[in-house]
């Protein structure tokens, strides 16, 4: 599931192409529809050409609600820039883009609206020209130009085909087993009760979990999911989800706490972090400046310690302290906006380096510089989880501490320490988010070649080894974890999905079934393996096999497993009376041919049951 955010100045039209896409208004409340203006945030959801299922954020672009804006930029995979051709850039187009660019939205694609309103398609080319032109030197650079109409519905397929082509260069989020749902809508619904929404990330959410409302400290239980009016067991990091929570009133929530596992986050009111200084401010950026400080759908007044700078110019970078009046959840490596209260207008964002900083810096100072330096580059288990997380196969310690530039030391306390690294057995690690992610590739492996080979019993280890492009003792090590947590089920020579089984359709069971019947009637003069092939089809036949309610004796000749036993007990005991036993004597003892008393033969000889000594066989 990906998230799609609108930005753009108001009545360009957001809203409208939202609807468009959709189908679906997102403006949801009354006073939004007789305004005819967005005031919060809205939702809709598309299914795109290529099958995939995308949500879309719809924000406001009046400049009176930009806090409602920015309560929607963090969930987002990626952005819309609408703008429309008949005004092009204006006001909160610029701030809305230079948000996108401080939160570095993954991707973005401009659509340029209105474009019925235009006189010609020169006037599109000049509007285009001069909307590059902002765009330079930002995140959205790159970013396609999309001319549409919602009105006539002219470029309403362009637009979805490269929203979709857009999205699928996007890296999806991670699953690092640490959920996290900043809310950004509290309500009750009747007969269900206290309900959030919000984009999950970080990790997974299943009905039955038990939660933590961070700041509060709050305990509920995960009563129900849905994503886009769908009733979900559990939601993975990305998706837009609504959660109904039991235990908690609407009273206890409000628009910016977390939504989390227990334990797993705090609340902060010090944060160490880099803030990057718009080059659009009026003025430097004084020591203790006042700001509003934006982070998920989280905004407090905070206090700006300027740390190696007397003070920020427009367009530098600087380390700060920042000091919030109420407390928030952050990360490492959250984006965040900054803004001034009066003139109310976004002057810089950046990125969280130490999300709960416990001492107050002296300013200055170089061994604090150097310590923000570091931790900006990452902690040891950071970098550790970090090179895990891009290698491509599970690594052990000594390629790790290479990889790394680490020694080995540190690189072991980094393994036995983070929570985000995954031990596998024989020394080999991988990120939880690769675990994960190999995890869902083996179970996308698996139900593929059961839905292809329905008839046989797994797939070839050697295949699947094949397919996840892992060395063999790597290898081993994944399949037997994965056996373990009942990903698979393995055994000498298949893997299988734990809940596999081959199942013949009713016509075929018939036919399965006569020719069994068939084969028991005249157990020593069975229907060769050819026949048995042309009436049930070669798949039937392995499966058969597999199933052990059939045994190959050679390229023709098959038999019940039960004649096998019995023709085994006979042999022995005839040798051991009469000292050996010929194929003539089978063949004349059981009333079969000489062709298949040779394969009852030649297979006893096989098993090590026998062995030859001239025309006649006696005991291994």
């Amino acid at each position: 599931m990906r998230v799609i955010g609108t930005a753009g100045h108001v009545d360009h039209g957001k809203s409208t192409l939202v609807k468009a896409l959709t189908g679906i208004d997102p403006d949801r409340l009354k006073e939004e529809k007789e305004r005819a203006m967005t005031i919060d945030l809205g939702f809709a959801w598309l299914t795109l050409p290529s099958g995939n299922i995308a949500s879309i954020v719809d924000v406001p672009g009046h400049e009176a609600f930009i806090k409602n804006m920015l309560a929607g930029v963090g969930g987002m995979d990626a952005a819309m820039l609408v703008i429309a051709a008949d005004e092009g850039a204006m006001p909160q187009t610029l701030e809305h883009l230079a948000i996108l660019d401080l939160i570095q939205i993954k991707g973005g694609i401009v659509a340029l609206t209105k474009i019925d309103a235009v006189p010609d398609r020169e006037w599109i080319s000049l509007i285009s020209e001069d909307i590059h032109k902002e765009l330079r030197d930002t995140i959205l650079a790159p970013a396609k130009i999309i001319p549409v109409s919602a009105k006539t519905r002219e470029g309403v397929d362009d637009l979805l085909r490269e929203l979709d082509a857009l999205l699928q260069t996007v890296t999806p989020r991670a699953d690092k087993g640490k959920p996290r749902l900043a809310i950004d809508r509290v309500f009750s619904m009747a007969g269900f009760g206290t309900v959030v929404t919000g984009t999950l990330l970080d990790g997974a959410l299943a009905v039955g979990t038990e939660i933590e409302i961070v700041p509060g400290g709050k305990r509920g239980r995960v009563r129900g999911l849905q994503t886009h009016k769908e009733k979900i067991e559990r939601a993975n990091p990305g998706t837009r989800v609504a959660v109904n929570l039991s235990g908690l009133r609407v009273e206890d929530l409000e628009r910016g706490q977390l939504v989390t596992l227990p334990g797993t986050y705090a609340a902060t009111t010090l944060i160490d972090a880099q803030l990057r200084y718009l080059d659009s401010a009026a003025k430097p950026l004084a020591h203790n400046a006042e700001v509003d400080f934006f982070v998920g759908a989280a905004e407090s007044p905070a206090r700006v310690r300027l740390l190696d700078k007397d003070q920020l110019k427009p367009g530098e970078t600087g380390w700060v302290q920042l000091h919030l009046a109420r407390a928030v959840v952050v990360d490492k490596q959250d984006r965040f906006i900054v803004r001034y209260a009066s003139p109310s207008i976004t002057v810089g964002g950046g990125i969280v380096i130490d999300p709960i900083a416990t001492t107050r810096h002296r300013r200055m100072r170089a061994q604090v510089i150097t310590r923000l330096e570091t931790l900006a580059r990452g902690s040891p288990e950071e970098i550790v989880v970090q090179f895990l997380a891009r290698a491509n196969a599970p690594l052990d310690a000594k390629q790790i501490a290479s990889g790394t530039g680490l020694d080995n030391e540190i690189v072991t306390r980094a393994l036995n320490s983070s929570r985000e690294i995954f031990a596998l057995g024989a020394g080999f690690f991988l990120a939880a988010s690769q675990w994960h992610a190999l995890a869902e590739k083996i179970r996308r492996a698996l139900a593929d070649f059961h839905q292809q080979y329905p008839l046989r019993a797994g797939m070839p280890r050697e295949e699947l080894k094949s397919r996840l492009g892992l060395a063999p003792r790597a290898f081993d090590q994944v399949i037997e974890r994965a056996a373990e947590e009942k990903i698979l089920a393995a055994s000498q020579d298949l893997v299988r999905a734990p809940d596999f089984s081959v199942r013949f359709a009713p016509a075929l069971e018939t036919k399965v079934n006569a020719l069994l019947a068939e084969i028991e009637r005249a157990p020593y003069a069975p229907p060769s393996a050819q026949e048995i092939e042309s009436a049930l089809g070669a798949e039937t036949l392995a499966a058969l096999i597999a199933q052990e309610k059939l045994v190959r004796l050679n390229e023709s000749v098959i038999f019940a497993p039960r004649v096998l036993q019995t023709v085994r007990a006979w042999v022995i005991a005839t040798i051991r009376a009469d000292g050996n036993v010929t194929a003539a004597q089978v063949r004349d003892h059981f009333n079969t041919s000489r062709k298949y008393a040779i394969a009852l033969l030649e297979y006893l000889d096989a098993t090590r049951v026998t062995k030859r000594v001239g025309d006649a066989r006696v005991l291994h």
